[in-house]
């Protein structure tokens, strides 16, 4: 609890109806919807993303394989606020596709293929193969990291300066870098 002048006011509650608020709007509902089921105006909806908004602009994903440091490289992905990222290790990458029939796997790709469409810009890292074939699916919005000659049957290194620096240079807008804390 804090005191406003002679008001009491619980901040945990503050809390909770902004993380409805936003779980509301990231499941699709527009400003004036969630004003209307928090009892709030839309401008107040509006001005409290904005308060929060880290960036704008290209929805950016990040997908790899065969990579040693996936972790650290989810990391800086996300410390960057890349919108979707897919790394596997060499092993993971099998796994995946030897626990799924056939029909099971070309369903989950077409799936996989079709959401990644909808970004301005997936970041490929992969093989010099694997990369040609992303970007005959996907045109002109992949940015490729080439990490071998195919077939790669190890997991890689990547470097994650290379990968915050691109991630980095995707997110400059009018010749001004966006806020990325």
């Amino acid at each position: 609890m804090i005191r406003v002048g002679d008001k009491v006011i619980d901040k945990q509650k503050i809390y909770r109806a902004v993380d409805r608020l936003l779980e509301y709007r990231a499941s699709g509902l527009s400003q004036q919807e969630v004003a209307t089921q928090i009892g709030v105006d839309r401008a107040f909806v509006s001005k409290l993303e904005s308060m929060g908004e880290v960036r704008r602009g290209k929805r950016i994903a990040l997908i790899g394989f065969p990579i040693k440091n996936k972790d650290e490289i989810a990391q800086v992905a996300s410390s960057l606020g890349v919108d979707l990222v897919i790394l596997m290790t060499d092993a993971e990458r099998w796994q995946y596709v030897r626990e799924k029939s056939g029909e099971v796997l070309i369903n989950e790709l077409m799936r996989l293929m079709s959401a990644v469409k909808r970004f301005d810009v997936v970041i490929f890292i992969g093989s010099d193969m694997r990369l040609r074939l992303v970007e005959a699916i996907l045109g002109s919005k992949v940015v490729g990291v080439e990490i071998g000659t195919s077939p790669i049957t190890e997991d890689k290194y990547v470097d994650p300066e290379l990968i915050r620096e691109t991630i980095s240079q995707l997110k400059v807008k009018d010749g001004h870098k966006i806020d990325q804390t």
